[in-house]
């Protein structure tokens, strides 16, 4: 079904899928507007067509100009363990500073986490939780939201495009053995979510499976079960990291966020 273009910030766009979400974005037509650190290296690796708004989700103060007048926002944020882009600052408080940019806007809201975000204790456990309570400041914020958790980039045959929404999240060795995806799938995935109704308010893992990629992702995305509204965790995940036992400051971050629709959910 077509649907008017929209004006469309990517966050994260120089990264591995952020530079193909705002290549998908062009293509489906949307205005799209690429929030980055560095303009030059983004004008080298983006299309001539993305906008490019200077800024940088450590510093929040530099993200209000880019968030002005935006009908979505996919963030595709990932930290690489350097001092400035640890797993609180860019995974989780990068998340936290664009919804507080927003003032007051209801973009639809894209987030890309990653599979097996609700594990525990595994070797990944630091990344996963600061992933997860990003999803959780989504959930809580009200916004309309889509949350995808992609299993491993680019570990796919070259036959394996079928794509498959999981939910519950229980696949969770951190190994390819949870499921493997293309980049270029989970792009598209993406940016398909931004207008597609039937993905408002789910969350699912992504992965890839023997046969072709789908046209029509809006059957796949009407299969899945909604979240709880006012829920801070997605339908069906383990009830195995209590918001109650969660840090001050990040208890603090939710009530910030919160809407009187979600206000006192858990």
């Amino acid at each position: 079904m077509a649907t008017a273009p929209l004006t469309v910030l990517v966050v994260g766009a120089t990264g591995s899928i952020g530079r193909l979400v705002v290549a998908e974005s062009i293509a489906r037509g949307h205005t799209t507007r690429a929030l980055v650190r560095d303009a030059a290296k983004a004008r080298r690796q983006l299309p001539a067509e993305a906008q490019l708004a200077v800024a940088d989700v450590t510093r929040p103060k530099t993200l209000p100009p880019a968030m002005a007048d935006v009908d979505a926002v996919v963030l595709t944020l990932g930290s690489d363990g350097t001092a400035h882009s640890s797993p609180e600052n860019a995974d989780y408080a990068g998340v936290r500073d664009i919804l507080a940019a927003l003032s007051g806007q209801t973009p639809r809201i894209v987030l890309m986490t990653a599979i097996g975000v609700t594990a525990r204790g595994s070797a990944y456990d630091h990344l996963l939780d600061w992933k997860r309570r990003s999803e959780r400041l989504v959930r809580a914020s009200g916004l309309p939201y889509t949350v995808v958790r992609p299993g491993w980039f680019d570990m796919n045959a070259p036959d394996e495009h079928r794509l498959v929404f999981l939910q519950g999240d229980t696949r969770r060795s951190g190994t390819p053995s949870d499921g493997v995806i293309a980049r270029e799938r989970i792009a598209q995935v993406l940016v398909q979510a931004v207008t597609a109704p039937q993905a408002r308010g789910r969350t699912f893992e992504l992965v890839a499976e023997q046969g072709p990629a789908p046209g029509d992702m809006g059957p796949l995305f009407a299969a899945l079960d909604q979240d709880a509204p006012g829920a801070l965790d997605a339908v069906r995940d383990q009830a195995n990291m209590p918001p109650a036992q969660e840090p001050q400051r990040v208890r603090a971050d939710l009530d910030a966020v919160r809407t009187p629709a979600t206000s006192g959910s858990t």
